[in-house]
């Protein structure tokens, strides 16, 4: 992507200036970010989605006398609301991950890391509809992709919740400004910005796409674990592990106290569990393309790949300086097969021509991949 060249996306920023003007600073109001769009999913597949295992799913109804009611799917259709009545929201999540149309929607964002996309959410409601005064804890863009969404933001100081409810609704919300969405126009919002979306008029459709944010506790928790679990593999390739010993130990009047010398071997084997910032970078890479949950792909036959090949959408694909990471898992790259790996994690695809400058590790790699069902052959 050039992100030298204005977008109608963005409202006719560059995604460099938009980066720098507005990304996690404040929101973007956008008409027309995508003129004349159609629905890439109908409302009957959507409805469809909702109904099938693995794909996460939720339905969320207000009114007076009941108040806030959430359901979370599989949803049949029987069990929607009819479309005519007021106020009820159905949310479908990751649908970029079980329907090409909104893979390819997704997409046109990629002006950002994929480490930072996560998915595609959407959102019918029927007139009213909506899920109360909230905000999220990442940066969002919301899509009007059909009806029409009234949407009041505001700068939230005070993010404390109403208590008892099945939804994090905000208890004092303070709107300072209203837009109504009409299809095709975008709102983009940094992070806790509070916002609360109603549908006017029914048939309503908002793709929400989301990004990621881990919290310093999550990631380190994660790649700590991911650390010990590699350094354990290496460790038991490497011979024996090094068990604790204290032939100099004297005996103690104090027996509560933890020895120095059990205190520096602990510190010593985490140090070596470690084993410096490439062991981190490449449990981050591998964390990051972990494949979520109620994800799983359809192995394929061996084949040619002389056609050229595309990464399936389900497939997560990064790279660093050192390795290429690809659904959880990280190899060793470099050279000019490193140069092929890095650019079918940008492009998505390589074509014809570039395979032919593939090494046979690199083939061998790409066969096994495609027999796994991580990529295709076009």
């Amino acid at each position: 992507m050039d992100i030298s060249r204005p977008l109608p996306l963005l409202g006719g920023l560059t995604p460099e200036r938009f980066m720098r003007r507005h990304w996690q600073k404040k929101p973007l109001l956008v008409r027309q970010a995508m003129p004349g769009i159609v629905p890439p999913v109908a409302r009957q597949r959507l409805f469809e989605l909702a109904g099938e295992e693995g794909v996460e799913s939720r339905l969320v109804e207000h009114d007076a006398r009941r108040g806030w009611r959430l359901r979370h799917g599989p949803l049949a259709r029987r069990a929607l609301p009819p479309l005519a009545r007021r106020a009820w929201t159905l949310l479908v999540q990751g649908v970029d991950l079980h329907d090409e149309a909104a893979h390819a929607l997704l997409q046109a964002f990629r002006f950002m890391p994929d480490a930072r996309l996560d998915d595609l959410m959407i959102s019918y409601a029927s007139d009213g509809g909506g899920v109360g005064p909230h905000f999220d804890s990442y940066d969002v863009f919301l899509l009007q992709v059909s009806g029409r969404r009234e949407w009041a933001i505001g700068r939230q100081r005070d993010l404390s919740l109403k208590p008892d409810l099945p939804l994090k609704i905000l208890a004092n919300f303070e709107p300072e400004q209203r837009f109504v969405l009409e299809p095709g126009d975008m709102l983009y919002l940094p992070p806790r910005y509070a916002h609360d979306g109603v549908a006017v008029g029914g048939d309503c459709m908002t793709y929400s796409i989301g990004l990621r944010a881990a919290t310093d506790a999550e990631l380190g928790a994660d790649l700590l674990a991911r650390v010990a679990d590699a350094a354990n593999d290496e460790l038991a390739e490497s011979g024996p592990a090094r068990r604790y010993g204290d032939a100099s130990q004297p005996a103690v009047e104090r027996p509560g106290a933890i020895p120095a010398a059990l205190q520096a071997f602990a510190r010593e084997a985490v140090r070596r569990a470690v084993a410096g910032d490439e062991a981190i970078d490449r449990a981050l890479g591998e964390a990051l393309t972990e494949p979520k949950s109620n994800v799983w792909f359809d192995p394929s036959e061996a084949g040619e790949l002389t056609r050229g090949v595309r990464l399936d959408r389900r497939t997560r694909m990064l790279y660093d300086e050192r390795h290429v990471f690809i659904n959880g898992e990280s190899f060793r790259a470099g050279g000019r097969d490193a140069t092929l790996m890095r650019r079918l994690s940008d492009e998505r695809m390589l074509a014809p021509r570039e395979l032919r400058h593939a090494s046979a590790e690199a083939l061998e790699l790409l066969q096994d991949w495609h027999e796994a069902g991580w990529l295709h052959a076009e």
